[in-house]
């Protein structure tokens, strides 16, 4: 599918499948999340500029691959995209971080604003939004607007799981962002779930289900 890239890595997979059990603990299910946020984010930053910059070695100097330009910004959708973010930011621990807040209508299953911070240099950084699950696309698609509007245009969004639907919808709203998930499972339920998905991210991360 055009646009999307699913990361079939051995490790990704593995982890996918532990975390799908519903028996897993909610620690347990959290720890899987910001491991495999961590995997995820070796793919998703394959092709940042690279520039170089002399390094000092025990031994002599070198001109040292170095990642070129401003430091990048985490955009976790609230609240489960937070899991994500805080996993890909062991690794990229200097990225800036954006929150954006939605919850999706449990009646009409749209996105609803109810905050919104972010560094006011967007247009200048690639943005990375972070979401466990790609399900209608309602809220990735409001997200991405509403960092559109501050000025991003560098965007990349990465998510666990991903349903066909919030694919199709997501590639025709924002056609110029890439997508990233772990996998791309068969469809939605009636009620806006991903089967055979792994439940709600957000109760299963924080222990609210």
């Amino acid at each position: 599918m055009a646009g999307v890239t699913v990361v079939r890595h051995p490790l990704v997979q593995h982890k996918l499948s532990l975390l799908r059990d519903r028996t897993r603990s909610t620690s347990g299910f959290r720890r899987l999340v910001r491991e495999l946020a961590m995997l995820l984010a070796y793919e998703v930053t394959r092709e940042l500029p690279m520039t170089t910059m002399p390094v000092e070695t025990p031994l002599e100097t070198m001109d040292a691959p170095m990642i070129e330009g401003k430091k990048l910004v985490l955009a976790p959708i609230l609240r489960a995209g937070l899991a994500l973010a805080e996993g890909m930011l062991e690794l990229i621990p200097s990225a800036r971080v954006a929150h954006v807040g939605l919850y999706r209508d449990h009646d009409t299953l749209e996105a609803v604003e109810y905050f919104f911070k972010a560094p006011t240099d967007l247009q200048d950084r690639l943005v990375i939004v972070t979401d466990p699950m790609l399900a209608t696309g309602n809220s990735a698609i409001a997200a991405l607007e509403r960092l559109k509007a501050r000025g991003a245009h560098d965007l990349r969004f990465v998510c666990l799981l991903a349903a066909p639907e919030g694919v199709a919808a997501l590639r025709e709203a924002h056609p110029d962002v890439p997508i990233f998930t772990a996998a791309l499972d068969r469809a939605l339920n009636d009620k806006g779930y991903i089967l055979p998905g792994l439940g709600d991210a957000g109760d299963r991360i924080y222990g609210t289900r």
